[in-house]
């Protein structure tokens, strides 16, 4: 419990903007002795008579000596980030003011931040959750318009709301079922066990849909490895370098120009691509470093989330095209044939018969933006239009994974009609494992471990 964990009463200093020279940098503090200390230094106003939410601009001293012109901002406890008195000093970007007047901070009584504390402080201090601080951390990491959405959801608290409603309704008939037990000799019944099952049936189609939004989560937190393979000359560099537009791979008529991977990034509706241009992959080559290529392209189809197969619809049969699927897998592989503007008519009838494949001209750029679509919908399918909670972190999985049993071992007691005393023992055990998603059941190690992963300053 949150309460049970030890709490700081020193203060301490950080660099709240990113380190290096700059227009102007912010430094943080935050602790009971924050003001006072910022004060000393300060002689411009006494802070400590000073409102909160008010900034003041003055010089910050060493003795006699000036370090910088300021703007000190006040934020007093307990109407701040952490809850506590916070003071953030914002300086002049010059690296070499940025630590002078962090030592001096330290001098006058304040100690370094450790990675993540004081977002940790929040959450001691009841101004976030724990699901609201890891969003903190996946909001500073961010780096698509998706990825930003669903951390800023969950930082908002939509997660949190969804956890406490389960948590409540849980609450209520864990606490009529003990009730019952201590009126085990009356015969009495306070709990009714067909709406308990009802809820739990609730319970388990509301956990088990947040768990199925992690393979869309797991996707916009950590992006979606793509490869682009096919045989010599498919034209898979001319594609990479249409989807990026800009010339980023060599292209060359001479089958085997690429020898190694070339790997590059892509937005797609606010979801990053890692797409993976591999060597041409052919039965026989005399070329070592061809053939090392191609087997390192073959490691690249195993490890990719999907794969393109871009074929050369001049050259390809239908053959090949099945080989292709039942190799790699209709689930992981989007077909699609290059070259159409140089295609004959007849050729092209072959290719109506099969379905889902894509044709384009990766040199005129035809038909791209549909390529994209599909890779989309391949990863995704509907679930980018998806409202409400989205799961990201793999501790929050684990977490529901454990509570889903639960909820099925009250189930199964219900159907069975275990004794109370056995019951309750399974609904404590569900929210147990709701308590350890937001931070109500935890330990010191465990939220030592969660915030390390933080950035120093947040």
């Amino acid at each position: 419990m949150r309460e049970n964990l030890s709490s700081w009463n020193d203060t301490i200093v950080a660099l709240a903007t990113a380190p290096g020279l700059g227009a102007i940098a912010v430094i943080r503090l935050s602790g009971s002795d924050a003001i006072q200390i910022v004060n000393c230094v300060f002689p411009n106003k006494d802070l400590g008579q000073a409102k909160t939410h008010t900034a003041h601009v003055g010089k910050l001293m060493e003795g006699i000596q000036v370090i910088d012109e300021v703007v000190v901002t006040l934020y007093r406890a307990p109407k701040s980030y952490t809850g506590e008195e916070v003071v953030e000093i914002s300086c002049h970007g010059s690296p070499f003011i940025q630590d002078s007047i962090l030592q001096l901070m330290i001098q006058s009584g304040a100690r370094m931040a450790k990675p993540g504390e004081f977002t940790q402080r929040a959450f001691l201090n009841g101004k976030l959750d724990l699901t609201q601080a890891e969003a903190v951390a996946d909001l500073i990491a961010s780096n698509t318009e998706a990825s930003r959405k669903a951390a800023l959801y969950n930082l908002k608290g939509g997660f949190s709301t969804d956890l406490k409603l389960m948590r409540e309704k849980l609450i209520k008939f864990s606490a009529l079922i003990e009730l019952e037990l201590d009126f085990s000799q009356e015969d009495v019944a306070f709990a009714n066990k067909k709406e308990l099952e009802i809820l739990v049936q609730q319970l388990q189609l509301k956990t088990t849909t947040l768990l199925e939004s992690f393979k869309l989560g797991n996707v916009i937190k950590n992006g979606v490895q793509v490869a682009i393979v096919g045989k010599p000359n498919a034209g898979k560099s001319t594609l990479l370098n249409t989807l990026l537009n800009e010339h980023r791979a060599l292209v060359s008529e001479i089958p085997g120009t690429t020898r190694d991977t070339v790997e590059e990034y892509l937005n797609i509706q606010g979801v990053l691509y890692k797409l993976i241009d591999t060597a041409g992959i052919r039965q026989q080559t005399t070329d070592t470093i061809e053939q090392m290529g191609i087997d390192k392209s073959r490691e690249k189809i195993q490890e990719a989330d999907i794969v393109i197969a871009l074929f050369d619809v001049n050259t390809t049969t239908l053959d090949q095209i099945t080989t292709w699927e039942n190799e790699i897998g209709v689930d992981k592989i989007i077909l699609v044939g290059n070259k159409i503007d140089l295609a004959n008519k007849e050729k092209m009838v072959d290719f109506q018969t099969l379905k889902n494949i894509i044709f384009i001209s990766a040199k005129d750029k035809d038909n791209i933006e549909s390529l994209k679509v599909a890779i989309t919908e391949k990863v995704i399918g509907e679930g980018f239009n998806k409202e409400g909670t989205i799961i990201t972190n793999a501790r929050h999985v684990s977490s529901l994974k454990k509570l889903l049993i639960a909820l099925n071992d009250v189930e199964t007691g219900l159907i069975e009609n275990i004794t109370g005393d056995l019951l309750a023992l399974d609904i404590r055990q569900a929210l147990h494992y709701l308590g350890t998603i937001t931070g109500e059941i935890t330990n010191e190690d465990q939220l030592d471990f969660i915030f390390s992963k933080f950035c120093i300053g947040k």
